[in-house]
């Protein structure tokens, strides 16, 4: 048993350096926005599945969280010339977290689609602010963003710089939800998610393990809109829209909810798929066609790209 645990944490070594050896390489090879795209979004898959994968909460609203993050580090940079790049970026991750605070203050008592919907209906409210505010520019958004100096020093203008900078935020989120899910406080969430009444009668504080949970997933969620901003030096109201809440739900169920990677590959796969539709004579059927997958990968596919993979080495390696 034990020879066969050190192996599996050896080959997980080896892929997670293989991973990490492709993503420092990648810019020689691939558009380094194109990548930038990607890693946002596989932050915010990955902040999202915290919540859905590892408690158990589904969130129609999350697009809420990626936005306040977007819009509140737009609107610092552009305002104020003085501010640094991090500071920006800092600023929005905590403007996403007290929303998020805020929301789970009103909707972390109630469970399944009750707390869905009232997350969805909060978002809107978000969404309605984000359209009638001044500093959101509302339908038209922030443009011009500036990408500013990294600690003052380092100019995020080069592209390449900034993909690493983007990669090295990203690998620090991936890391921290890896240490909450493998920490004491992650198998409780793990618990609560499988059977909530039982880890009450064990004397847990389900509802505060909860909110923790949620504030800290809107938090990533508002760094991956902070990045996001920085990266295409744009906020709009489409990451407010509920379309992007149910887009991040996409990825997350394609990749594999409730495994680490799972939402880097859906996010990966989902953004890939839509830059390719968008290219040929299907660009108006996108949306239908993600529909289509999402519907087919329920069905079929329900744990997922990466959940999948790893069922099949269990049966036939293990």
């Amino acid at each position: 048993m034990m020879g066969q645990m050190k192996a599996d944490q050896r080959r997980k070594l080896i892929l997670n350096l293989v991973i990490l050896a492709l993503l420092i390489l990648a810019p020689a090879v691939i558009y380094a926005t194109f990548l930038m795209k990607i890693l946002c979004f596989a932050l915010f898959a990955v902040a999202f599945n915290l919540l859905l994968g590892f408690t158990g909460l589904l969130s129609f609203g999350h697009a809420a969280f990626l936005a306040a993050g977007g819009y509140t580090t737009g609107y610092l940079l552009s305002s104020h010339t003085g501010l640094t790049t991090e500071m920006g970026i800092i600023a929005g991750t905590a403007a996403a977290t007290v929303l998020g605070l805020l929301f789970a203050v009103v909707a972390i008592r109630r469970q399944g689609i009750y707390f869905a919907m009232i997350t969805l209906a909060l978002a809107q409210l978000v969404y309605f602010v984000f359209v009638q505010a001044p500093f959101t520019g509302g339908e038209d958004g922030l443009h011009g963003v500036p990408r500013g100096h990294l600690f003052g020093i380092i100019d995020l203008e080069n592209n390449v710089t900034m993909y690493y900078f983007v990669l090295a935020v990203f690998l620090g989120g991936y890391l921290l939800v890896q240490r909450i899910v493998n920490s004491p406080y992650g198998q409780v969430l793990k618990a609560i998610k499988q059977n909530e009444p039982r880890a009450i009668s064990l004397g847990y504080n389900v509802d505060r393990y909860k909110v923790i949970a949620f504030v800290i997933s809107a938090g990533l969620a508002g760094l991956a809109g902070s990045l996001k901003t920085v990266v295409f030096q744009l906020a709009s109201l489409n990451d407010a829209h509920w379309h992007m809440s149910g887009e991040v739900i996409l990825m997350t169920l394609l990749g594999g909810t409730g495994t680490l990677l799972g939402p880097v590959v859906g996010a990966t796969f989902v953004v890939n798929l839509e830059y390719q539709l968008s290219q040929g004579p299907l660009g108006d059927w996108v949306d239908p066609i993600l529909g289509a997958i999402f519907v087919l990968a329920v069905i079929a596919f329900r744990s997922g790209i990466v959940g999948e993979i790893q069922n099949f080495m269990k049966k036939n390696l293990s």
